[in-house]
């Protein structure tokens, strides 16, 4: 269990993280979100104790993270932290190194993170030779290699391509199986509500929202009801609907904003007997819905 409790962080006048809390269960995949400068990248090294916090208190089972915790951590920042003239094979070894492995514990787990993600062809060829994507493996790799109780990941998606991406969703999916906590923060959404079991959506160095997805939907203040066929009968029934307002939708349909406790089963007993309904849809917010409505919503 890793437990942040009141967290802050100041770098000179300016606070980049004023209070943030959370707690993330073992073996479970957390997505911290934030706009850039929301303070996302200092938690993480709060976390990792390459920042001291200014305030609050960070725990890993129960215990204050220390040097020794550091080494069972694994770390994948945003920016690249690669050796360009490193061959990629000898790069993944000396990060085991760095975290205590020996041969030929190395040599092993470094052979099976380079056929894991199809690395086998670049092996011995210098990381600068290498495209951004195949850097961005290598160095995932490198975060990995010791295999890590926990494994902060700051933009894993970076760079890139969709296949790339899904080899990556898969080996995350296997690292969460095989126990590993995982903490990783992204603007590709639809990746994140795939991967994470909780999220914490943080702007101005503040929690704004937390909980699992069913949570932060349940909370969310609409819904949209998708109709077909889009006849003024059908429109004039949506109409109706207190606080009801028309959005934009999908060709053919007939998308309308409502309230989140909208009595469904009387509209669409309303909309049958005004005529063929041929779609009814009640749409929950994806998690890119929530968080562009979390961050854009003023402070209370």
């Amino acid at each position: 269990m890793l437990i942040a409790e009141h967290l802050q962080k100041i770098f000179g006048n300016v606070y980049a993280v004023r209070d943030v809390s959370f707690e993330i269960a073992p073996g479970s995949t957390f997505g911290l979100l934030g706009p850039n400068g929301a303070g996302k990248t200092t938690i993480m090294r709060m976390i990792l104790g390459i920042f001291t916090p200014d305030g609050g208190r960070i725990s890993w089972n129960g215990r204050p993270i220390d040097a020794r915790m550091r080494r069972i951590f694994g770390y994948l920042p945003e920016e690249r932290g690669l050796y360009g003239k490193m061959k990629v094979r000898d790069q993944i070894a000396y990060f085991g190194r760095l975290h205590g492995l020996v041969e030929p514990e190395i040599t092993r787990r470094t052979s099976r993170w380079i056929e894991r993600l199809g690395l086998a062809e670049y092996a011995a060829r210098t990381c600068a030779e290498l495209s951004k994507g195949n850097q961005q493996k290598v160095q995932i790799a490198c975060a990995a290699v010791h295999e890590p109780q926990l494994l902060v990941l700051d933009e894993p998606f970076s760079g890139l391509d969709p296949v790339n991406a899904d080899t990556l969703n898969a080996t995350l999916d296997e690292l969460k199986r095989g126990g590993t906590t995982l903490v990783l923060s992204s603007h590709e959404m639809w990746q994140m509500e795939h991967l994470c079991d909780r999220f914490c959506i943080i702007a101005g160095g503040e929690n704004r929202a937390s909980g699992t997805l069913a949570q932060m939907r349940a909370a969310w203040p609409t819904r949209v009801i998708r109709v077909a066929p889009p006849t003024a009968a059908l429109r004039a029934i949506l109409d109706a609907v207190p606080g009801a307002r028309p959005v934009s939708g999908e060709n053919g349909c007939l998308d309308y904003e409502v309230a989140a406790g909208a009595p469904l089963p009387e509209i669409l007993r309303s909309l049958v007997a005004a005529g063929a309904v041929t779609r009814f849809e009640a749409i929950e917010p994806s998690l890119h819905d929530i968080y562009i409505h979390t961050i854009e919503e003023p402070k209370p």
